[in-house]
Order: structure tokens, then C-alpha cells, then sequence
């Protein structure tokens, strides 16, 4: 497993206390496993949809982001997924990491403490220069077409 990436500073909560830490779960993975830190199961109805507290407080480093996913896996079973997916997790943020759940199957979804309920991917950001300008100079094949204009 590389090494090479940037250093994720991590701060648990009292309510985060014993959980283990956001961890790349295989040696493929592409993101760290987040955890429940709730005390008490916590229960979402169909459509319903809570913030999920994980317990942390992450450094994301300048020049970088969080991407909050859901895990397929959940999503394939349960119908767990997350209404804003992927979360962006800005690197000047400092509050503690919640994941916004919601429950898109017919059954009632039960979630405990130190499930894993979503991944965080470190990802590099690119900040562009905006530049206003009277008409976009250049074509493409594809020109204006939309949803759906390059096939089935």
C-alpha cells in the first residue's frame, strides 16, 4: 500500500471514544471507512433522512477535499445512501464529520454504534480562474447537446 499521500489529522470526540479510526479497509481501497458514533441504534423509515455523527474532526490539507460516499454494499442490501452524494468536506472546515443519510428502501434501516456507513476519499482540487468573456470561443463535436446527446 503507497504511502505517498497527505497526512489526515484526526481528532475523536468524547462520543467518537473507541471507535477505530477511518481506516482504508483492503490495500486497493480507495477510501477510509466511516463509522457511526451514535450510543443508542439509531432508526430510519423509508425517505427518511438524519446526519449521522461519526465522532471526528478532520484536517483536510490546503489543496485538498473530502469526498463523503456511500458504501455500495449498504446501498445494494438496505437501500442506504446519502442525498448529497458525494459530500464535500472543504480543507478549512473544522466541524465534527457528519454523514447525511437517507433510508431509499421500503424497510426500516437500523444503524449502530461503529457501523460503517460511508467512505472518505482525499482528493486533489483544482481552483480555477474564472474569466468572463462575451461568447465560449471554441467548438466541440458535441457542441450544445445535453442529457442523453451522446447515446443510450
Amino acid at each position: 500500500m503507497s504511502t505517498d499521500g497527505p497526512e489526515l489529522r484526526v481528532q475523536v470526540l468524547p462520543h467518537g471514544a473507541g471507535l477505530p479510526l477511518p481506516r482504508y479497509e483492503t490495500a486497493g481501497a480507495a477510501g477510509l471507512d466511516l463509522r457511526a458514533a451514535v450510543d443508542v441504534p439509531l432508526v430510519l423509515r423509508s425517505l427518511d433522512r438524519v446526519a449521522v455523527p461519526t465522532g471526528l474532526i478532520v484536517a483536510i490539507p490546503d489543496g485538498f477535499e473530502g469526498q463523503v460516499r456511500p458504501r455500495s454494499g449498504l446501498a445494494l442490501r438496505k437501500g442506504l445512501g446519502m442525498p448529497n452524494s458525494p459530500g464535500t468536506i472543504d480543507s478549512d472546515y473544522r466541524g465534527e464529520l457528519k454523514v447525511l443519510m437517507i433510508n431509499l428502501g421500503r424497510e426500516p434501516i437500523e444503524l449502530t454504534r461503529g457501523m460503517r456507513i460511508a467512505q472518505l476519499i482525499i482528493a486533489p482540487v483544482a481552483r480555477a480562474t474564472v474569466v468572463p468573456v462575451d461568447a465560449v470561443v471554441d467548438t466541440t463535436a458535441r457542441g450544445v447537446g445535453g442529457f442523453g446527446s451522446t447515446g443510450v
